[in-house]
């Protein structure tokens, strides 16, 4: 249907009937992105609040806090009134720095399995994987904070509308760099994003913690007896020139910040220099 066609159609329907008709028409042209989801409550719920967050931060800036060891260089006080994605785990340090980060973000579905209840108590905006609901709220319905994304394993793409799939890039920090497109952030500055893991192995395999852990900020993230899968550090590195690429074509930027970060995809600044 050509837009004249459809101006001239919308012209000889009253506002009344035309607003329903162009409601339903929008949610059957996205229905084929979300398959069965799709007409869950939960998810439909989602996508109403991930479109409200669309530019909502137009124009400002933010940080996505990575979970490395390199955390414990900076002073992160210096990010209490920032806007701040942290992931998976990063709530493990809110008690010691005072402060919580502005959204946390999980698509990891073993990590959710061990530690759902940890997320169910966190009050803050919360962004997880679909397949992974039940995992979170197997006797109830989702907190008021909570927004479920419809990522996949099937890509390489960057989404700049989060309300759609998104290819997960083999990294939670993909889905921050999606999800701070999506809310229009101009300027995005990465930290603890080491991109150097203290263990080494097939990339996606499931191991078991042995010990403490020594690939993250704290030696109980991945502690003894927790299960994880090893890092992919290539398909990573395909998703965050995507991501620059995206960016960069609609004015905006990403900056690495990290201390002694092995990542070479982002311009890299001090910490100390972005204050």
């Amino acid at each position: 249907m050509t837009s004249e066609l459809k101006s001239k159609i919308k012209d000889l329907i009253p506002t009344q009937v035309w607003k329903p008709i162009s409601e339903v028409r929008y949610w059957f042209q996205r229905a084929p992105q979300y398959p069965a989801a799709f007409f869950h409550p939960w998810r439909r719920d989602s996508i109403k609040k991930l479109t409200a967050l669309k530019d909502r931060h137009k124009g400002e800036r933010c940080f996505i806090v990575g979970n490395g060891p390199s955390l414990a260089k900076i002073d992160i006080s210096r990010l209490r009134n920032e806007y701040t994605f942290g992931m998976n785990r990063i709530y493990l340090a809110f008690e010691d720095w005072g402060f919580q980060t502005s959204y946390l973000v999980c698509v990891n579905s073993l990590v959710i399995e061990q530690v759902y209840e940890d997320f169910q108590q966190l009050k803050l905006p919360k962004f997880f994987s679909w397949r992974s609901h039940k995992l979170l709220y197997p006797d109830g319905i989702p907190d008021h904070h909570t927004h479920f994304l419809f990522t996949t394993y099937t890509g390489p793409k960057f989404s700049q509308d989060v309300t759609g799939r998104l290819w997960e890039g083999a990294t939670v920090t993909f889905i921050c760099l999606q999800l701070a497109f999506h809310m229009g952030f101009e300027e995005v500055i990465l930290i603890g994003i080491d991109h150097n893991f203290a263990v080494s192995g097939r990339p996606n395999t499931t191991v078991v913690s042995e010990g403490d852990d020594h690939s993250h900020f704290d030696p109980g993230y991945f502690g003894k007896g927790f299960r994880w899968q090893l890092p992919d550090l290539d398909t990573s590195e395909k998703g965050y020139l995507m991501a620059r690429q995206a960016y960069e074509k609609a004015g905006r930027r990403v900056l690495d910040a990290t201390i002694e970060g092995k990542l070479q995809v982002f311009p890299k600044i001090p910490y100390d220099s972005v204050f």
